[in-house]
């Protein structure tokens, strides 16, 4: 008999477009569905956009995730939820405003490189908008490839964009 493994993925939800928390809730509601149970989430986190520039504010927060998925199907289900929701990526890879966005931020202590998919996020030690409720959900979690710890790591973060709480429970 065969026994499915179970991982803890951590991801990141942000939307500067729209009902920006209905957007996230509908986030939560689909990947609760679809790709785990979520055992832990974030506050919400209002935060200047982070290298474009855009009127509008984006909403983020975190969730930490139990799935049986493997990381190509989580990032192929995020992508699709993204769509469901009307997300329309950009061709030229450049940041832009959105209704949603899913980031795959870390899964368990691995390092993955597939297509498409960077685990832990590339960027995840530089953006404070994604350090501040990580923070908040797994404090001592270890980045797997620098061996710091998430508080370690927003310690030391040099982004000093505007990342303030805006709602404590979802």
């Amino acid at each position: 008999m065969k026994t499915e493994v179970t991982s803890t993925v951590i991801a990141g939800l942000g939307s500067n477009l729209g009902d920006r928390i209905a957007a996230l809730g509908r986030a939560m509601e689909l990947i609760g569905e679809e790709a785990g149970k979520i055992t832990a989430a974030s506050s919400v986190w209002e935060t200047e956009p982070w290298g474009f520039d855009a009127d509008e504010l984006f909403l983020n927060m975190v969730v930490v995730i139990k799935t049986t998925l493997d990381p190509a199907r989580m990032i192929q289900l995020f992508r699709s939820i993204e769509g469901r929701m009307g997300r329309k990526r950009s061709t030229g890879g450049q940041y832009e405003s959105r209704i949603i966005d899913l980031d795959i931020l870390l899964w368990d202590s691995r390092v993955i490189s597939l297509p498409g998919l960077e685990v832990p996020h590339p960027k995840l030690h530089s953006r404070r908008f994604v350090l501040e409720p990580l923070a908040e959900v797994a404090p001592d979690t270890l980045h797997p490839v620098s061996g710091l710890t998430v508080s370690e790591m927003l310690e030391q973060c040099d982004d000093r964009s505007d990342v303030r709480l805006s709602v404590r429970q979802f």
